[in-house]
């Protein structure tokens, strides 16, 4: 593998390349790691802002919504002045001034059936922060077919979920549930709400799943991690 690190990067990662599961080698993997993040909302928001601090070279953004003034008590990634745009774009914008070596490639668009595959294909790994159960399975279905890894994030009050799937032949979420539910029967956050930190932890959360996938250090796999905040209790569940 050949090291393209600049004197600066080498300086700007060098806490992440002192760890010795990452070395020079380790973020050079994570410098030529393509992602798509599927969603800039509150999940998204984190896991972009993650991902492209650790040195991600290459990060893609799907996101069809333009930011709201109710979105910017979790959605950290904007701000008043960015209430009206497109979030993809205003996230682009904000990602670059954080860093500006990555390579930021924006989809503003609604992610269906028509065009998920032919997005998805040019990325590594693919992490799923939408809020919808059509969307999910949608990306799930889509990621089998290709072969992709899937991180996988959900949250709703005090709890959030986490799974990695796809990955090297591990279960998928089909697995775990193989329908989806009656959108009727799942309250989302605009109905039961959500408190500002939670997406903050289960974003990092996926973003830090996703650097594992990247340099192959010990992802989940067959593991569906339930985080109930209000007694920081962690429950996982086998997937067989």
């Amino acid at each position: 593998m050949m090291n393209t690190l600049s004197k600066e990067e080498n300086i700007q990662y060098s806490r992440q390349i002192k760890l010795a599961e990452i070395g020079l080698i380790g973020q050079q993997k994570i410098k030529d790691a393509k992602v798509l993040v599927v969603g800039a909302g509150g999940l998204g928001c984190p896991v972009l802002q993650y991902l492209n601090g650790a040195g991600v070279g290459t990060i893609g953004i799907i996101d069809f919504d333009k930011v709201e003034i109710h979105n910017l008590h979790r959605q950290i990634l904007f701000d008043r002045a960015d209430v009206g745009k497109q979030k993809a774009i205003a996230a682009a914008e904000k990602l670059k001034k954080q860093n500006p070596e990555t390579q930021i490639l924006t989809f503003n668009e609604r992610l269906n059936k028509s065009n998920c595959s032919s997005i998805l294909q040019s990325f590594d790994i693919i992490v799923d922060g939408s809020d919808n159960f059509s969307t999910r399975y949608l990306i799930n279905d889509t990621c089998v077919a290709l072969d992709k890894p899937l991180v996988y994030g959900s949250i709703l009050g005090f709890e959030g979920q986490v799974a990695v799937f796809n990955l090297k032949g591990s279960k998928n979420l089909r697995d775990l549930f193989p329908e989806p539910p009656d959108p009727k029967d799942i309250p989302g956050c605009e109905d039961n709400g959500v408190l500002a930190t939670l997406p903050a932890i289960i974003g990092s959360m996926m973003a830090h799943e996703t650097l594992k996938i990247i340099i192959d250090h010990s992802p989940l796999q067959n593991t569906f991690i339930v985080f109930d905040t209000t007694e920081l209790r962690f429950s996982k569940i086998s997937i067989q």
